[in-house]
């Protein structure tokens, strides 16, 4: 149900019609960064899964999942309006670009830190030996997405 009305939202995976600077906005308001609309356009048309949530017309949340078909499916970039947080809106676009995941050998993420207690009541679980290279390797350090060891 809508925070705002009794409508039902409306749920979809097309990305034909979306209006790119309302994906971006949603973003910055979730808040996720500041991600460019022509960026998002690329991650988006690149991704298999996509879930895109409004309401009454205006976009609420969004994710998407890049996935190979067989092996991994990766999701990523799951925002939720905060006006339309708190209602379970997150845990349900996670679960349908987990159910769309189906039939991959692993489905990964990797949370906000401090988030990864959403993430396990999802079915996740931490990953030993996940590593990374970020374009900002300080930033990532300070923001808490990488150990010092």
């Amino acid at each position: 149900m809508s925070a705002h009305n009794a409508a039902p939202l409306s749920w979809s995976s097309s990305i034909e019609t979306l209006d790119w600077n309302a994906l971006a906005a949603l973003y910055r308001a979730a808040p996720l960064g500041n991600k460019s609309p022509q960026d998002l356009k690329t991650t988006f048309t690149n991704s298999m899964f996509r879930c895109l949530v409004r309401d009454n017309g205006q976009l609420v949340g969004a994710g998407r999942a890049l996935a190979d078909g067989v092996d991994c499916s990766y999701i990523c970039d799951v925002a939720v309006l905060p006006s339309h947080q708190g209602l379970g809106l997150g845990r349900q676009i996670v679960a349908r670009l987990v159910q769309l995941s189906a039939g991959h050998r692993k489905i990964i993420l990797y949370a906000v830190p401090g988030k990864e207690p959403f993430y396990r009541k999802l079915g996740f679980r931490r990953m030993t030996t996940a590593m990374a290279i970020f374009e900002n390797q300080a930033q990532a350090f300070e923001r808490g997405y990488l150990a010092d060891s």
